[in-house]
């Protein structure tokens, strides 16, 4: 039967807010009184969050793990969930809780009463960031409505419910390094928001530190605009136009007998302009590694073990079982310094090292 809803959740060492999660999302997907799945995408972690989903997929029958074979990132996750979900409308959401599940109701039946594709799901509240995270995303969503046509939401993360169609348009793109905040609004479907409080994480430390933020603005700005390479171009006519000047004033000043050899003019000169030519450089550099790494063709993700392949043939011979959890008991939290380990057991699947967990 196919799922009417599917729930995607990135996850990378989520193992203290994992059993939260299940707590809060259950009852409420089961009490939609409509077939749904959860596709619970583990994006290499390190920690005993594949131990933790395999023990909740043999209790939840809904819930679905998908496990890449190694760390491919945040949005790459989300993508693998989105070509893996089955449901006529997919809903993406992560696993921290700051984005509360308790609207998924609200956001399916806008969906349904509305007749639109996307609902996003926008965040009216955002005290819980921090000052820094608030003025910084204000100011990069302000730059990128004014450097591209995309009508992104300043408040809408990768909280959104999609259709099946959009889902299948995402899907179809080529694209590498896809910034999903950006591209489903880059489609123009028809669409709708639900607004919400945005909490704070219920456990565990943020995955998206400083530099990992950088380099999603990165691949957001060379990746849905073209401006840079016109400031590239701008800047360009602006050094020849004062080459020209420059030129001019030269011949005036020889012909009045006013020409001074100074070298601080000269070096300010001769600097300013390598100045230019460097931010320009750079600038294409940005695009000419997008083009490089879209020629090279490789997979953002690769996918090890996806349990509803496995349940229904057996592992094929490029799968890897996640770490096998006994039902009957329950995992005992470990120092900060012993190793993540999984006792393994025989679950019809397992080969052998397959109670190893995988990093």
């Amino acid at each position: 039967m196919v799922p009417e809803l599917s729930v995607v959740i990135p996850m990378y060492n989520e193992e203290e807010v994992l059993p939260l999660l299940v707590q809060r999302l259950r009852p409420i997907l089961d009490g939609l009184g409509s077939p749904y799945e959860v596709v619970a995408v583990d994006d290499g972690s390190k920690d005993l969050t594949a131990a933790l989903l395999q023990r909740y997929h043999r209790e939840w029958p809904q819930l679905r793990v998908i496990r890449l074979r190694a760390n491919a990132g945040h949005q790459a996750a989300i993508s693998a969930g989105l070509v893996c979900a089955l449901g006529d409308y997919v809903v993406t959401i992560d696993a921290d809780l700051q984005d509360p599940p308790e609207i998924i109701p609200q956001m399916l039946a806008a969906a349904k009463d509305d007749g639109v594709d996307v609902v996003y799901g926008v965040r009216n509240d955002r005290s819980t960031d921090t000052w820094f995270k608030r003025v910084s995303a204000q100011s990069f969503y302000r730059l990128i409505q004014l450097m591209s046509p995309t009508s992104a939401h300043a408040d809408a993360g990768d909280y959104r419910l999609m259709s099946r169609a959009t889902v299948d348009a995402i899907n179809s793109l080529p694209e590498h390094n896809r910034v999903l905040r950006f591209i489903v609004p880059a489609l123009n479907f028809p669409s709708d928001t639900v607004e919400y409080k945005r909490e704070e994480r219920a456990a565990g430390d943020s995955k998206y530190p400083l530099i990992k933020m950088i380099k999603l603005s990165l691949d957001s700005l060379t990746g849905f605009s073209t401006a840079p390479l016109r400031v590239a171009t701008f800047a360009g006519f602006a050094g020849a136009l004062l080459a020209v000047l420059l030129f001019l004033y030269t011949l005036v000043a020889r012909a009045q007998g006013h020409t001074v050899a100074g070298w601080t003019s000269t070096v300010a000169i001769v600097s300013g302009v390598g100045a230019v030519q460097l931010v320009c450089v750079g600038i294409l550099g940005e695009y000419i590694g997008r083009m490089y790494a879209h020629m090279q063709g490789r997979p953002t993700y690769f996918i090890a073990y996806d349990s509803m392949t496995a349940a229904a043939s057996g592992h094929g011979p490029t799968d890897t079982p996640l770490p096998a959890q006994p039902a009957d008991v329950h995992l005992v939290a470990q120092p900060a310094d012993a190793p993540a380990q999984a006792a393994p057991v025989d679950d019809g699947h397992s080969s052998a090292g397959a109670g190893q967990l995988r990093g």
